[in-house]
């Protein structure tokens, strides 16, 4: 077993076209990789946006009473966020509508955390918010990188 993995590609010491790399900015498999986990980052923010304005809409009914905010506020902020969420899918084939909806759901998810830290709110609950942050800022960096390619 010894000999197969001192012959193989990963492990030798030769420059063979075999031989494993990691993609490397400004290269066309790094823009590929990149591509792709855009990609998919954006459907998972999209999917997660939607799964909680349109199946799970009474708790985000319920949090905001909870929150003591104005029912217009949340039915703006559920118009927002599903117009940015649809920008995000529009933005895999074109990209400046997935920097523009990826800064959007930043945008808000910034608000949400914001509020969860005024009500006090447990660190569990203000993961979620903090989590599509961060991807949505992933999301606009990415395509607006690969925009500029």
């Amino acid at each position: 077993m010894k000999r197969a993995a001192a012959r193989s590609p990963l492990f030798s010491n030769s420059r063979s076209s075999q031989e494993f790399t990691l993609p490397m900015p400004g290269n066309q498999s790094y823009d590929a990789v990149m591509e792709t986990l855009t990609i998919s980052l954006q459907a998972l923010v999209a999917a997660s946006i939607f799964f909680v304005w349109v199946v799970r809409y009474d708790n985000a009914i319920q949090e905001f009473k909870q929150y003591g905010l104005p029912d217009w506020l949340r039915d703006l902020v559920g118009i927002l966020k599903l117009t940015f969420a649809l920008l995000l899918l529009i933005g895999i084939e074109r990209k400046p509508f997935a920097i523009a909806g990826g800064l959007g759901i930043a945008f808000l998810m910034g608000c949400a955390f914001i509020i969860h830290l005024r009500v006090k709110n447990p660190w569990f609950k203000m993961l979620p918010s903090l989590t599509l942050l961060v991807l949505s800022l992933i999301i606009a960096v990415i395509n607006y990188r690969l925009l500029n390619a």
